[in-house]
């Protein structure tokens, strides 16, 4: 494999992992194109006089113990507690002779799982637990109705054609009517019965209500530390001291130091095709275009760009499938606060009483928030004033064009303050700063030609050289890990010259939750 080239396209979690893979087990030399000037993709962190968002919310989690051995030979884990562990006076699991996070920013820290549902203006667990308070936010008549519901659904499957199929299978009609159905449209644009069941057997596969029942039922008669203990919701993660982008910005530079190339502002417009092989790629710089030969060609564009810049004669089949791919945009808002409104009511000890959640789902029909992130418990180190600021990023998904989309700043944040004003989560008046980052083509989409996506893989499977990897890669919402491992299949397949793709396309297909853990 000397002196052979790779051309990695996209600097996010899967292209930067399959560079550095391939310089730490091959002579591959790998070249990094990336069209923006941030590292990490979706998975950067963006900054704003001083305080830190983190788009689209990072867990560092994974089943995977090889990942999650990497993430920390990226940013070891702490081996001392983090500012608001040490106002509060909280105890966590530190690493031995891990680095002191007040002193040293490469490190990773410990934080708590806390995601929870806003509903009816109240708080319900995410995922729904079976809790006394889940039933007194609920109500009596809407706890009658759930009960019924599941036990219809329990006893008379639906055939799954669509994603509201699988979440009524699972939950039953009402507590899909209260809690999937208007956020799913939020997030995807479409009504659940128009997405295909694909998208819940990778994000939420292995929850239902029915396993909520047994677990609680099990309880009593399992031993704590018995191999048959039923999976559970993750309590704690990892996460690098200044967000998410920080891991990735590392690792590029580590990818850089070991010989690699990273070209920033460079947009990958044309690709050009031998027989069965990819031959070379045409990329923009500055204006400025050239074009640059390899051995391996692995690409984390988006499948839709990849397609139609290949100069080859596609099928006319793969080609309309491929152009019309559906994606989600989405725009953060950050806005940088005195104080919110909405108290702290959960025994959770927080810096200045704030409410503990990492993010919130927003279930309330009345606006179009679809999703709330507070950063100070993301990282303290997020926030540059932690004790008298509370920044947050209040999550709208889009479509690229459209009125959300191409509404000026100011307009859109404005808008974005009354909503959240409008469901009682703070006032317009103890707003201190704020900024708008639109993100395009954050969620490749589960309707439309998607579901004719097999015929567009066989095709692109057909370039001995090409490698799609990553979520936008292979059209597929994965996670940061699973992203990684895709990258990690495709330099094993390069190393092995493995003809069949289908390790790396498999990648994210087991069954249970990707947030739970033995």
């Amino acid at each position: 494999m000397a002196h052979k080239t790779a051309i990695i396209i996209g600097a996010g979690p899967a292209g930067l992992t399959a560079a550095y893979k391939l310089l730490c087990e091959t002579d591959i030399h790998p070249i990094v194109l990336e069209e923006t000037d941030f590292i990490g993709g979706i998975s950067r962190t963006a900054e704003h006089h001083g305080n830190r968002m983190d788009l689209g919310g990072h867990r560092f989690f994974s089943k995977n113990e090889d990942i999650m051995n990497l993430w920390r030979e990226i940013m070891p884990l702490a081996g001392a507690p983090s500012k608001d562990d040490i106002l509060l006076g909280r105890e966590k699991p530190l690493a031995k002779g891990g680095p002191d996070p007040e002193t040293t920013d490469r490190v990773m820290l410990i934080r708590n799982r806390v995601s929870r549902i806003f509903y009816l203006r109240k708080f319900f667990d995410y995922p729904i637990s079976l809790k006394a308070q889940t039933f007194i936010n609920m109500g009596f008549s809407r706890t009658v109705k759930a009960g019924f519901g599941y036990m219809h659904a329990a006893l008379s499957k639906r055939k799954e054609d669509s994603l509201g199929d699988f979440y009524i299978n699972r939950f039953g009609k009402p507590l899909y009517e209260m809690f999937f159905e208007d956020y799913t449209q939020k997030v995807w644009g479409v009504h659940p019965s128009k997405i295909a069941p694909d998208w819940g057997s990778q994000r939420v596969k292995g929850l239902s209500l029915s396993k909520a029942v047994f677990s609680i039922l099990k309880k009593p008669f399992v031993g704590k530390n018995s191999k048959n203990v039923e999976t559970s919701l993750i309590e704690e993660f990892n996460y690098p001291k200044k967000g998410p982008g920080q891991l990735w910005e590392q690792l590029a530079e580590l990818v850089v130091s070991k010989g690699g190339e990273i070209r920033m502002n460079t947009k990958v417009t044309e690709i050009h095709c031998g027989k069965n092989m990819i031959s070379s790629v045409t990329a923009v710089s500055n204006g400025n275009s050239s074009q640059l030969s390899g051995d391996y060609f692995i690409s984390t564009m988006p499948v839709k760009d990849l397609v139609i810049g290949m100069d080859s004669a596609v099928p006319s089949d793969v080609y309309e499938i491929a152009a019309n791919l559906p994606y989600r945009d989405f725009i953060t808002v950050g806005l940088l606060l005195r104080k919110l409104e909405i108290k702290n009511e959960t025994k959770m000890k927080t810096v200045s009483n704030i409410i503990p959640d990492c993010w919130i789902y927003i279930q309330e029909r009345d606006v179009k928030l679809g999703r709330l992130q507070i950063f100070n418990n993301w990282s303290p180190y997020m926030v540059k004033d932690l004790k008298n600021t509370i920044f947050i990023g209040l999550e709208y998904f889009c479509n690229e064009g459209d009125e959300m989309w191409t509404s000026p700043d100011a307009d859109f944040i404005k808008f974005a303050i009354d909503e959240l004003e409008k469901i009682d989560i703070i006032k317009h008046e103890n707003v201190l700063d704020s900024v708008r980052i639109n993100v395009k083509k954050a969620y490749p989409a589960y309707f439309g030609t998607y579901a004719h996506f097999d015929k567009v893989r066989d095709y692109l499977d057909t370039f001995e050289n090409l490698y799609c990897i990553g979520r936008n890669g292979q059209h597929k919402y994965n996670n940061m890990d699973h992203s990684m491992l895709t990258a990690i299949e495709a330099v094993i397949a390069i190393k092995e010259n493995k003809k069949s793709k289908n390790d790396i396309w498999n990648v994210n297909t087991e069954t249970d939750y990707h947030e739970t853990k033995k």
